[in-house]
């Protein structure tokens, strides 16, 4: 399962990135002839069409790489709800990926748990970890799209994670059903989820059946760098799918060692962050940047918390990361060691190639707030 494949590049493939996991599954196995589309989630680049004035045309048609920005200065639920709704609606509304009675998954990200402690004065979800009134906005408005159900799923640290930082209020609240997707429950057994052909380090990944049965999956990560991937974004949120227990290297590991190597690899987290993407594809991400950090993604080395006052979305994941990274004051585009990417080679560059969407600006056109009026200087992650 784990055998390091290095084939970086391979032919561009139609966009599957709207299907349900159990669509994508059953539309493959009709057509087995083209097996290698299995689990690839694509997009191809087009050039910005510069007589796009409107957020949407009168038929709902977006830019295929539409990304929404907006401010918000602080977690007030009617604030964050009004932003999130209008960042929404820039992309034109919900519909298009909330089919009536349809399951929605929201993969929240609550990193380490309580393995750090957040600095004086501030929450986890202040800083380093997703805040739950973000969540609790998206999942109104899915369920306001007409989603019969909604999951909040995480592989958590420690059960308290959900219960200290606000998310069983929020599931309350949303009638929501909490997972830990470090466990099977509450199916019986995890689903191995295949990549596809074209595979990077893993050929497929365990799951939690709850991530195959969703019919819409949405990433909400916080705005934060990150030691070996430069940034950590919706994309790199999805690290935290696969329970613990299975990718580690040691018992006493209690993060994802397995994941990370030696630490001598430079592809090997970037390449799996896209191996991850294309076994799990997402359709909404949501970057969380009002409260967020730089120089790191949890309390260590250079970390410091800093308030952006800024949402990011859009529906492909390559081209938001991209619009948040140079949100964040770093050109999405570099490769190590330039800023922020200073080890690791830049995912963003490899999923570009890869034609799961774009990370060059000039490919995405942004709606609402502009990057240069909400551009805050971020700080690298230069020490862990």
């Amino acid at each position: 399962m784990s055998n390091v494949k290095r084939q970086r590049l391979f032919p561009r493939k139609p966009d599957f990135h709207r299907l349900s996991r159990r669509e994508f599954l059953r539309l493959v196995s009709f057509t087995a002839a083209s097996a290698w589309v299995a689990g690839c989630q694509t997009q191809t680049p087009v050039p910005p069409d510069p007589t796009a004035t409107t957020l949407a045309t009168t038929a709902g048609i977006v830019h295929p790489n539409q990304v929404a920005i907006s401010r918000a200065d602080t977690y007030d639920r009617g604030l964050v709800r009004q932003q999130i709704e209008a960042m929404l609606n820039g992309l034109g509304g919900l519909r298009d990926i909330v089919r009536p009675g349809a399951r929605v998954v929201i993969k929240t990200n609550l990193t380490s748990g309580n393995h750090f402690k957040a600095p004086d004065g501030l929450k986890s979800t202040e800083c380093y970890a997703t805040h739950p009134e973000v969540v609790r906005a998206v999942g109104e408005l899915a369920r306001d799209a007409g989603a019969s159900q909604v999951y909040i799923v995480e592989a958590v640290y420690d059960q308290e994670s959900y219960s200290q930082w606000g998310y069983v209020d929020i599931a309350k609240d949303l009638n929501a059903t909490l997972i830990d997707l470090n466990l099977p429950a509450p199916y019986a057994d995890f689903a191995i989820a295949p990549v596809g052909a074209g595979w990077l380090v893993y050929e497929s990944f365990m799951f939690n059946r709850i991530l195959e049965q969703a019919d819409t999956f949405i990433s909400i990560a916080k705005m934060k760098c990150h030691w070996n991937c430069g940034v950590t974004l919706s994309m790199k949120n999805l690290i935290g799918l696969v329970p613990v227990t299975r990718y580690r290297q040691s018992p006493d590991d209690w993060w994802r060692s397995a994941l990370h190597g030696s630490g001598n690899d430079s592809l090997r987290l970037p390449h799996i962050i896209l191996d991850l993407n294309r076994a799990r594809p997402i359709h909404l991400a949501v970057i969380d940047g009002i409260m967020a950090a730089e120089g790191g993604e949890v309390p260590r080395g250079t970390f410091k918390p800093v308030q952006p006052g800024v949402l990011v979305a859009g529906k492909n994941p390559v081209a938001t990361d991209a619009v948040a990274t140079a949100v964040m004051s770093f050109d999405p585009t570099v490769s190590p060691p330039t800023p922020p990417f200073l080890r690791d080679a830049n995912y963003l560059n490899i999923a570009t190639e890869l034609g799961m969407g774009t990370n060059r600006l000039e490919q995405i056109k942004t709606v609402g707030a502009k990057i240069d009026e909400v551009r805050y200087k971020f700080n690298p992650a230069w020490k862990n």
